[in-house]
């Protein structure tokens, strides 16, 4: 049965961008395949048609999904509050790490916000940037600019800029030195207030299927064979989500199959341990989805 407007969900995601291929990856990850015809599309379907996929500016997300042109958006925390825009925040993804800050030359002899009364900054966060200083009562003059910001006082256009960062480097490299933190951000999904309520049932499906996703990143999937009798040595060398599983085995009563979930990092010295505590067959499984 073809899904009516009204039961179908539309998920905004970036259209380009850093996040916007991690994105992408999480949702193939979760089963939400999305069904490419050659090119892409404005609004794609995907393997569920009960969910639309819609390629948007990340900064236009939010309001795409706080006037109900989308029902849930993926972006930046920082684009949420850029905008200013109405909606519910339901998981955060823990992806696109940065921090906004607000930068000034290293030869300038500024140290706080409070000295900048008659400056210019340049920013791509005017909002949030407005905010900042006038919670000071400051207003200092705005120079919004569309990227490449950090090159605006080499420039002679701007006295600071308010960027995001995530490793600094980019900072170091254009001689700027950080004097405050506006915010730090990452990638969340958003919802519409009322899409939220009537589409519920759908949403949470989503939002199961991406958590799914997250918390089998870094694990990975252990089967063995063990003798009984080195059972409590395999346990005390294993870890696990809850402890170790432990099944007979049919055709040998001698032995016993033992799995468990654990740390990708670990493998490496885990391996050797449990050979020496007795295990066999030792089969390592990467883990695409987990659900606790």
């Amino acid at each position: 049965m073809k899904p009516t407007e009204n039961e179908q969900v539309r998920l905004a995601i970036p259209n380009k961008g850093r996040i916007s291929q991690p994105i992408i990856d999480l949702l193939e990850k979760g089963g939400l395949h999305l069904q490419s015809s050659g090119g892409r599309k404005l609004i794609t379907k995907t393997v569920d048609p009960m969910v639309e996929v819609l390629f948007a500016r990340p900064i236009d997300i939010p309001e795409y999904v706080a006037s109900g042109a989308a029902d849930l958006g993926i972006t930046g925390r920082d684009m949420v509050l850029e905008r200013g825009s109405q909606v519910e925040e339901l998981l955060d993804l823990k992806m696109g790490e940065a921090r906004l800050v607000l930068a000034v030359p290293e030869e300038s002899g500024i140290t706080t916000a409070e000295e900048m009364a008659d400056m210019t900054i340049a920013t791509e966060f005017p909002g949030i940037t407005a905010r900042y200083f006038g919670d000071r009562g400051i207003t200092p003059r705005l120079f919004p600019v569309g990227g490449a910001c950090e090159a605006t006082p080499y420039l002679g256009v701007a006295d600071a800029i308010v960027d995001l960062t995530s490793s600094g480097t980019t900072l170091k490299t254009n001689h700027l030195r950080i004097i405050d933190e506006l915010l730090s951000s990452t990638t969340i999904v958003i919802a519409n207030s009322i899409s939220r309520t009537s589409k519920a049932l759908k949403i949470d499906e989503i939002c199961l299927a991406l958590e799914s996703v997250l918390a089998a990143q870094g694990q990975c999937y252990l089967m063995m064979n063990v003798e009984r009798r080195a059972l409590d040595e395999v346990r005390n060398v294993l870890p696990g989500l809850a402890g170790p599983t432990v099944m007979d085995v049919a055709s040998n009563e001698h032995l016993v199959a033992v799995h468990a979930v654990v740390a990708e990092e670990r493998i490496y010295e885990l391996i050797s341990q449990l050979r020496k505590a007795g295990a066999r067959d030792i089969l390592v499984m990467p883990i695409e989805r987990m659900i606790r």
